[in-house]
């Protein structure tokens, strides 16, 4: 029986890997869980699965979440210290970080103090400190396991491999649901046509990232944090279909490469289940159904984000912190209507133009960079929309 500890109940990811401990009881058990706002679904939540710890993000929350909660053992907390405390409860032999940005960074880092291992759904904790996190997760003697569709697929692609025979790795992208948009029609683009993904079920955040292609840019970075490879082996392919999660790429010219229906329940149930495999309930996958499973590279001028990712991590330093908290900005002010969709990238090209990097020493360091990126951004924004 693992217990676990998830970050982020309510979200996709965070539903998906409740649906994997109900199929499973007898192999998983939650002993904490934290939510943001959806404090009725993770009441819900709560009473199915019965955690001992329960954090929801904002104070302000709390009272509101006791009274759905009235009745139950379970210990109700707020704020940053209710997620510390969800992250590093006792009993938890891996916490499940699936926080979507930056705000998952903090309780992601003392879970790995605490010797936890790590589920990583939150790709934005090595994207803004991914030295600082791989330095942890060696001195803590802890295991990472990605949970992302693509860093699970490389992860799986490279078991029993060396790493110096590894020439390539390459990380596939559906391209969104504005492939095959000119770009000259991208500035009439909608929040409802943005989150019209063709391939995957996901939260809006990460979805607008998948129509800018900045979801594959932070993933790029990512990579190159898991798996110590220097950024010029990492490459993205385009392939529409999303069968072939990821690739890599051999000295002996051999590709490995793991396929499966687009389900984030398969990648989930990996990282928990490793080095086993658990049933998902995903739908098999049948190649006979296909006509084809194409690839091309990426238009860099057209989806401007990835090209952007790239020259964060080649700057590096406190630039893809800055270049993260920029994109989050710009994606919530797209989400709200303040500013129209190509302005996304405008917004992070500006704020990363407007930063000098320098050096990251600690959290605390990349938390300031991430601020300073956020009121810069913001301060875009609004002279954008005037």
């Amino acid at each position: 029986m693992k217990h676990l500890s998830i970050l982020g109940s309510t979200g996709s990811i965070g539903v998906s890997t409740l649906e994997i401990v109900a199929g499973h009881p007898d192999r998983f058990r939650v002993v904490a869980m934290t939510a943001g706002r959806n404090l009725e679904l993770f009441a819900r939540q709560i009473r199915q699965f019965g955690p001992r710890i329960a954090a929801i993000a904002s104070r302000e929350d709390v009272p509101r979440l006791r009274e759905l909660c009235a009745g139950l053992e379970v210990e109700i907390l707020g704020g940053i210290e209710g997620l510390i405390a969800a992250a590093t409860a006792e009993e938890a032999a891996m916490v499940v970080a699936a926080i979507v940005g930056a705000a998952g960074l903090v309780p992601t880092a003392a879970a790995i103090r605490a010797r936890k291992d790590i589920a990583l759904a939150n790709k934005e904790t090595l994207v803004t400190a991914g030295h600082l996190f791989m330095e942890m997760v060696s001195e803590y003697g802890v295991r990472l396991f990605p949970v992302d569709s693509e860093h699970s697929a490389v992860f799986q692609s490279i078991e029993g491999q060396r790493s110096q025979d590894i020439s390539r790795i390459i990380l596939t992208a559906s391209g969104g649901p504005f492939l095959n948009t000119p770009s000259s029609q991208l500035a009439g683009v909608t929040v409802a046509d943005a989150l019209n993904h063709p391939n995957w079920s996901m939260g809006r955040k990460i979805t607008i990232d998948s129509a800018t292609m900045m979801n594959k840019g932070l993933e790029v970075i990512e990579a190159r944090w898991l798996f110590d490879a220097p950024v010029e082996k990492i490459a993205v392919n385009i392939h529409p279909q999303s069968i072939v999660h990821s690739m890599v790429e051999y000295i002996d010219g051999c590709v490995i490469a793991q396929l499966g229906t687009p389900d984030m329940k398969a990648p989930i149930a990996y990282a928990l289940s490793h080095p086993e495999r658990v049933a998902t309930g995903v739908k098999p996958l049948d190649l006979t159904t296909f006509s084809g499973l194409t690839f091309c590279k990426p238009d860099m001028e057209k989806f401007r984000c990835l090209g952007l990712a790239y020259r964060a991590i080649n700057e590096g330093e406190s630039m893809p912190a800055v270049m993260n908290a920029a994109n989050e900005v710009a994606v919530e002010a797209f989400l709200g209507g303040r500013i129209g969709f190509v302005q996304i990238a405008t917004v992070i090209e500006r704020t990363m133009d407007a930063h000098r990097a320098h050096d990251l020493k600690s959290i605390e360091e990349v938390l300031l960079a991430d601020r300073w990126g956020r009121e810069k951004a913001r301060e875009i924004c609004l002279g954008l929309v005037n």
